[in-house]
């Protein structure tokens, strides 16, 4: 049963190859540099259009979410990723910072946090249509992606075993949030636990979220969240080869709260 939910997610008819990107956030400079090692193009045909985008034959990229805040190029992130999209190069899933900015895009009241500002700045300007697209696209995406026959699972924060070809608004809270509660921890964000201690799903499950210092294998699971807007680097897990390809970040776009690394589980 599916409570009537979309089932976009049940993607196991394909089988890749992929390459699955970590969190831009806003990092387009070292997009470029990340997709041009793995063999994508991406060229800038003015400040109107979007660009135009290439892939090597026969893989496409993933994009784990978390496309917008902090970096200084997220307008542009956006535009690549919605391109390759559109052209049948890349699937992507929402990351909780795309969610909420897509709640600012449709007029909703939201806290201008955690790099938000640095993406409504970018957006100032841009026409209403250009906003809109932008709104549909991050609505359409799916919650997850079920891939490779069910041997594969992309997710932006995580995804539980039992929670795998089901969909449901905790499911979807959980793949945007990863498994938390009500609690904060020292730093004033909201406490996380790391899911992936426990996992014992026989799907690959990779995901982002939580900045590591790199990718990171736990339990059939990959965290390639490794901080490009802190100083740290883009991540891409070429899959089914299981192999990490980075680019070091220009700058440090933002400030890290906490530590780095996974949370402690529960």
């Amino acid at each position: 049963m599916n409570g009537g939910f979309d089932l976009a997610f049940d993607r196991r008819s394909e089988r890749g190859p992929f390459d699955i990107v970590g969190d831009i956030h806003g990092c387009c400079g070292e997009l470029e540099a990340l997709l041009q090692r793995l063999g994508y193009g991406v060229t800038w045909r003015g400040h109107d259009l979007p660009p135009a985008t290439s892939a090597p034959a026969g893989r496409r990229a993933i994009f784990v979410g978390d496309l917008v805040d902090r970096g200084p190029r997220a307008a542009d992130s956006v535009a690549v990723v919605m391109a390759m999209c559109d052209a049948g190069q890349a699937l992507c899933v929402p990351g909780n910072h795309d969610v909420k900015f897509r709640r600012w895009l449709d007029g909703g009241k939201v806290a201008m946090t955690h790099g938000l500002q640095a993406t409504a700045d970018d957006y100032a300007g841009r026409s209403a249509d250009e906003r809109l697209a932008v709104s549909r696209f991050i609505r359409a995406l799916p919650a997850y992606l079920w891939l490779d026959g069910g041997g594969l699972i992309v997710a932006h924060a995580g995804i539980q075993a039992h929670m795998i070809g089901q969909i449901s608004r905790k499911i979807e809270h959980f793949c945007l949030y990863g498994d938390t509660d009500n609690r904060t921890d020292p730093t004033g964000l909201p406490q996380r636990y790391n899911w992936a201690a426990q996992y014992d799903g026989s799907a690959t499950v990779v995901y982002g979220h939580t900045p590591v210092v790199e990718a990171t294998w736990l339990n059939g699971t990959a965290c390639i969240d490794t901080g490009c807007c802190f100083g740290g680097a883009l991540t891409a897990l070429r899959y089914p080869e299981r192999e990490i390809v980075s680019v070091p970040a220009r700058a440090s776009y933002a400030r890290r709260q906490g530590v780095w690394g996974l949370p402690p589980a529960r």
